[in-house]
Protein backbone atom coordinates (compact mmCIF):
# COMPACT_ATOMS: atom_id res chain seq x y z
CA UNK A 1 0.00 0.00 0.00
CA UNK A 2 1.05 3.58 -0.63
CA UNK A 3 1.04 5.15 2.80
CA UNK A 4 2.71 7.16 5.51
CA UNK A 5 2.37 6.01 9.11
CA UNK A 6 3.34 8.31 11.95
CA UNK A 7 4.25 7.20 15.45
CA UNK A 8 5.88 8.55 18.59
CA UNK A 9 3.30 11.07 19.73
CA UNK A 10 2.08 11.29 23.29
CA UNK A 11 1.97 13.38 26.43
CA UNK A 12 5.09 15.23 27.51
CA UNK A 13 5.80 17.86 30.14
CA UNK A 14 7.00 21.34 29.19
CA UNK A 15 10.73 21.25 28.57
CA UNK A 16 10.62 17.60 27.58
CA UNK A 17 11.37 15.86 24.30
CA UNK A 18 9.65 13.60 21.83
CA UNK A 19 10.76 11.96 18.62
CA UNK A 20 8.20 11.40 15.91
CA UNK A 21 8.72 8.82 13.19
CA UNK A 22 7.03 8.46 9.84
CA UNK A 23 7.37 5.20 7.95
CA UNK A 24 6.73 5.32 4.22
CA UNK A 25 5.74 2.45 1.98
CA UNK A 26 4.58 1.82 -1.56
CA UNK A 27 6.56 4.56 -3.31
CA UNK A 28 10.13 5.67 -3.95
CA UNK A 29 10.71 7.47 -0.68
CA UNK A 30 14.14 8.80 -1.56
CA UNK A 31 12.77 10.59 -4.62
CA UNK A 32 10.68 13.00 -2.54
CA UNK A 33 10.97 15.94 -0.25
CA UNK A 34 9.34 14.99 3.05
CA UNK A 35 8.12 17.02 5.94
CA UNK A 36 5.94 17.62 8.93
CA UNK A 37 2.83 19.75 9.29
CA UNK A 38 0.85 20.33 12.45
CA UNK A 39 -2.57 21.55 13.44
CA UNK A 40 -3.16 22.91 16.91
CA UNK A 41 -6.66 22.80 18.42
CA UNK A 42 -8.87 25.41 16.78
CA UNK A 43 -6.10 26.62 14.47
CA UNK A 44 -5.03 26.16 10.88
CA UNK A 45 -2.30 24.03 9.40
CA UNK A 46 1.30 25.04 10.06
CA UNK A 47 4.32 23.79 8.14
CA UNK A 48 6.80 22.62 10.76
CA UNK A 49 9.78 21.38 8.78
CA UNK A 50 10.83 19.76 5.54
CA UNK A 51 13.77 17.84 4.14
CA UNK A 52 14.91 17.52 0.57
CA UNK A 53 15.24 14.02 -0.79
CA UNK A 54 18.92 13.79 0.10
CA UNK A 55 18.55 15.80 3.31
CA UNK A 56 20.89 18.50 2.03
CA UNK A 57 18.21 21.16 2.41
CA UNK A 58 16.37 21.37 5.71
CA UNK A 59 13.73 24.02 6.34
CA UNK A 60 12.09 24.99 9.60
CA UNK A 61 9.35 27.34 10.68
CA UNK A 62 11.08 30.39 12.14
CA UNK A 63 9.40 29.92 15.51
CA UNK A 64 10.76 26.39 15.84
CA UNK A 65 14.39 26.81 14.85
CA UNK A 66 16.72 25.47 17.47
CA UNK A 67 14.14 23.24 19.14
CA UNK A 68 13.04 20.88 16.35
CA UNK A 69 15.26 18.78 14.10
CA UNK A 70 14.17 16.89 11.03
CA UNK A 71 16.11 13.93 9.69
CA UNK A 72 15.55 11.02 7.40
CA UNK A 73 16.89 7.55 6.78
CA UNK A 74 16.32 6.68 3.15
CA UNK A 75 17.47 3.10 3.74
CA UNK A 76 14.59 2.69 6.20
CA UNK A 77 12.09 4.86 4.27
CA UNK A 78 11.58 6.89 7.42
CA UNK A 79 11.57 10.56 8.31
CA UNK A 80 11.91 11.78 11.88
CA UNK A 81 11.13 14.89 13.87
CA UNK A 82 13.09 15.39 17.08
CA UNK A 83 11.33 17.90 19.32
CA UNK A 84 13.21 19.33 22.30
CA UNK A 85 12.43 21.91 24.96
CA UNK A 86 8.79 21.50 24.15
CA UNK A 87 6.19 24.10 25.01
CA UNK A 88 2.44 23.91 25.57
CA UNK A 89 1.93 25.69 22.26
CA UNK A 90 3.51 22.69 20.52
CA UNK A 91 0.35 20.74 21.36
CA UNK A 92 -1.09 19.65 18.02
CA UNK A 93 -1.85 16.84 15.66
CA UNK A 94 1.35 16.23 13.70
CA UNK A 95 1.18 14.98 10.13
CA UNK A 96 3.91 13.57 7.96
CA UNK A 97 3.59 14.37 4.26
CA UNK A 98 5.31 14.29 0.93
CA UNK A 99 6.19 17.83 -0.08
CA UNK A 100 5.57 17.37 -3.75
CA UNK A 101 3.18 19.13 -6.11
CA UNK A 102 2.97 16.00 -8.24
CA UNK A 103 2.52 13.51 -5.42
CA UNK A 104 0.69 14.64 -2.34
CA UNK A 105 0.42 12.06 0.40
CA UNK A 106 -0.34 12.56 4.10
CA UNK A 107 -0.28 10.25 7.06
CA UNK A 108 -3.12 9.92 9.54
CA UNK A 109 -1.39 12.07 12.13
CA UNK A 110 -0.05 11.55 15.63
CA UNK A 111 -1.20 13.57 18.63
CA UNK A 112 1.34 15.48 20.68
CA UNK A 113 0.25 17.07 23.94
CA UNK A 114 2.54 19.23 26.06
CA UNK A 115 1.14 19.71 29.54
Amino acid sequence: DVQLVESGGGLVQPGGSLRLSCAASGFSFDDYHMGWIRQAPGKGLERVSSSSSGALSLVYADSLKGRFTISRDNAKNTVYLQMDNMKPEDTALYYCATFSVAFGLWGQGTQVTVS
